[in-house]
This record gives structure tokens, sequence and C-alpha cells, in this order.
């Protein structure tokens, strides 16, 4: 019975293990994907990552394309991405390096719904300072 005990023990923590390990490399592929829709104007590729949330409030992938492209148009062309941090939230940050040279901070929100990880928010943070 004990080694029973132990067993289940032990497969719960794999099964934890195994899910955290999807997190870590699912989330950053999809968001790369959607910065490579972007890339190539596929916005209805690009909308496919966003939440059911996001896709209720701009319901047309041209509508959600106008407002990445005026809120955050250094997703829509970044000449650099770099995948830094996943929090316990599921919360992504992001560096890029926009095609005028400036860094920015992003931070993506992340929902796991029945076809995977989707885009459910962005926000802008604080770029980080370099230099003495």
């Amino acid at each position: 019975m004990r080694h029973l005990f132990l067993a289940l023990i032990f497969s719960a923590l794999s099964v934890t293990a195994l899910r955290a390990q999807s997190a870590e490399e699912a989330i950053p592929s999809v968001i790369q994907k959607q910065i490579d829709a972007f890339l190539t104007d596929d916005l209805a590729e690009a909308f496919s990552y966003a939440s059911p949330g996001i896709k209720s409030i701009f319901e047309t992938p041209e509508r959600f394309g106008a407002m990445v492209l005026d809120g955050y148009p250094m997703v829509w062309r970044p000449d650099d991405v770099t995948f830094l941090e996943l929090d316990d939230a599921n919360r992504q940050r992001v560096l890029l390096q926009g095609q005028d040279g400036r860094l920015h901070l992003l931070e993506y929100d992340m929902i796991q719904t029945p076809d995977g990880w989707q885009i459910d928010g962005v926000r802008l943070l604080q770029p980080p300072r370099f230099g003495a």
C-alpha cells in the first residue's frame, strides 16, 4: 500500500513537471508564431493566437491588426525578439528591438484553452536601462 501511495505521488509530480515544461516551450512558440504572422501580414493567422476574450473585443482580424499596428508597432515588425522569464501566472516577458533600434519590454498574459495556449493581453513595461 505504501508503495502504491509513493507511486501516485511521483506520478502526480511527473505530470506537474511535464505541464510546466510544456508551458515553458509552448508559450514562447505561440508568441513567436503570432509575430511571424505579423511579419508576413497574415492577420487571420495572427488573430488565431488571440484568446476568445480578445477575439470578442476586436471581432475581426483586420480590427485586431489595426490595434496592434497603432498601439504596438514594435510587435508588427521587430528587428529582434528575446524571450525572458515566464512567471507562475503564465505571464511571458519579451524584449523586442524595434526597427528604430529602441528596446521595448512587453509582458504577454497567456491562457490555456481547448485550442492550446493563447494570448490574453499584452502590456508595455518600462524597458531595461543599460549603461553606467
